[in-house]
């Protein structure tokens, strides 16, 4: 039976509470393998087949520490505005469940290897708030648990549970954010954004995919209230691994609302674990919360510790791409979008696409038009990625081409791009074994006319008489008869003369 909590009108939580944020980010790095081990490190498999002795943890089995994940991990740190460790190391965090199969995930406890950053985070009005960063540090992923029966998918009520240990090992970068305060009512507004920012930032470095419906970016939503006279932070919980921008919103507005009822009732807020309904937007309790002193961490005996030098450090500095924040001002005032026009290019994921195609030789608002509507689209009918269509932004930009040199209406340019997705070729081979090549010979065109303006007689003496809005009525017969492969505009103009208007 689903329990109903009681919830305070958000206005009301405004007026009487505080919200204080903490931001736990998941990245899975992009690296060919594992963090201490050689394994392959990409999503899915079969399950068990991405394993070897050291990430199933087995007897005598020891880790190798991945140099790539470090370097990935100290160009996140550069990039937050971080102060890179000049010496680190890792520690054990024990503690049991299934998906760890040694009984302890190695991470990094009080010695992180980027610490003492910020982000700066835009809003949607353009309000910018500092978020700034406590640390970020490496680990390990766990494995997997799929428990199978019951209504939720989640161990409660399940019949049994199966573990794919494919994800242990990979590497992850933990980013933990210092408390966020003072963001009042915009405290969910604020969550999102800085996700999304950071997701935006991480996919700059080309450090990690950043999937957040596969799993390789999640969030960890702390969340605590203090009373309007209160001088210390409430009791928070943790809403763990959401895994949309939608979603973290949601659920940092359902826990204040939540938290709020359960004070103003007398009662207390339990620190724990929490999980997100995606069906119903609400949170439900996990397990009560361990303190770092339940981890029983220790330094991890069988790694050396890490000592980056400052050369390097400044090399993996000159390496950073642009920052978000500065590319979006670019790609707005260089193709003179709106603000609105500016969000809805950044959300539809596919500023790296238009770009390569404004690069291949389109027009911006041409590049732009292609991906975040019409190829947009596609993606979603085929519950795919953008990125994975099967078309490139130089075909793209062919089309776009074809189209300006007037061999292309828009109406078969739609068409020779559906070809292209098909399988059928680059866009020229398209429009070849298609036929879809504008019809240009006026001869032609003259023939389409006669016959429109004689099965129609009484719009061509509404023509005649000076009403030319009416030639519209033969230019689709014309455009129908020519199967759209007519120039419209040519076709009105070959009218009027036809008709002596």
């Amino acid at each position: 039976m689903t329990v109903v909590a009681d919830l305070m009108d958000y206005a009301e939580v405004i007026e009487r509470f505080d919200p204080v944020l903490g931001l736990e980010v998941h990245v899975e790095l992009n690296t060919n393998t594992k963090m201490f081990c050689g394994c392959s490190n990409v999503f899915g498999g079969e399950p068990n087949t991405h394993v070897c002795p050291t990430c199933l943890g087995l007897p005598g089995a020891l880790p190798a520490l991945n140099s790539k994940a470090v370097e990935s991990a100290i160009r996140i740190g550069l990039a937050l505005n971080c102060e890179i460790a000049e010496w680190c190391r890792f520690a054990r965090k024990n503690y049991f469940y299934p998906d760890m199969p040694k009984n302890f995930q190695t991470s990094q406890y009080d010695e992180p290897i980027a610490f003492n950053g910020y982000l700066d985070v835009t809003l949607d009005d353009g309000e910018v708030v500092r978020v700034e960063i406590e640390r970020a540090h490496m680990e390990e992923d766990t494995g997997k648990s799929l428990h199978v029966g019951g209504a939720t998918g989640r161990i409660h009520g399940a019949d049994y549970s199966l573990l794919d240990y494919n994800r242990a090992g990979v590497p992850l970068i933990e980013i933990v954010t210092k408390p966020v305060t003072g963001a009042g009512e915009r405290a969910p507004e604020v969550a999102r954004a800085y996700v999304s920012t950071l997701r935006d930032l991480l996919r700059a470095l080309d450090v990690s995919d950043v999937r957040m419906d596969q799993g390789s970016l999640r969030c960890d939503a702390n969340v605590s209230l203090m009373a309007k006279d209160a001088t210390e932070f409430g009791t928070r919980t943790e809403t763990k691994n959401v895994n949309s921008l939608r979603s973290v919103e949601r659920a940092v507005r359902y826990e204040m609302t939540r938290q709020a009822a359960v004070l103003a009732g007398g009662g207390t807020v339990t620190q724990e674990t929490r999980h997100f309904q995606e069906a119903d937007g609400t949170t439900s309790s996990g397990r009560t919360k361990e303190t770092a002193e339940d981890y029983r961490y220790f330094p991890e005996p069988d790694l050396v510790p890490i000592a980056p030098s400052r050369e390097w450090v400044d090399e993996l500095r000159k390496t950073l791409p642009e920052k978000p924040a500065d590319r979006r001002k670019r790609i707005q005032t260089e193709w003179n979008l709106t603000a609105e026009e500016l969000r809805d290019l950044f959300n539809s994921g596919a500023v790296e696409l238009v770009e390569a195609t404004v690069a291949a030789g389109a027009k911006p608002g041409e590049a732009r038009g292609w991906w975040v509507n019409f190829l947009a689209q596609e993606a979603n009918s085929r519950d795919t990625e953008l990125t994975a269509l099967p078309i490139t932004p130089a075909q793209v930009a062919r089309v776009t081409e074809l189209v300006a040199s007037g061999e292309l209406t828009n109406k078969l340019a739609r068409e020779v791009v559906k070809g292209v997705l098909a399988g059928e070729g680059e866009p020229d081979e398209v429009v070849e074994k298609r036929g879809l090549k504008v019809v240009s010979d006026d001869s032609a065109l003259l023939a389409a006319v006669d016959e429109a303006l004689a099965a129609q007689p009484d719009v061509a003496d509404k023509i005649r008489g000076g009403k030319v809005q009416a030639a519209g009525a033969i230019v689709g017969a014309v455009m129908k008869a020519t199967k759209g492969q007519a120039d419209a505009k040519r076709v009105r103009e070959l009218i009027i003369e036809r008709v002596g208007a």
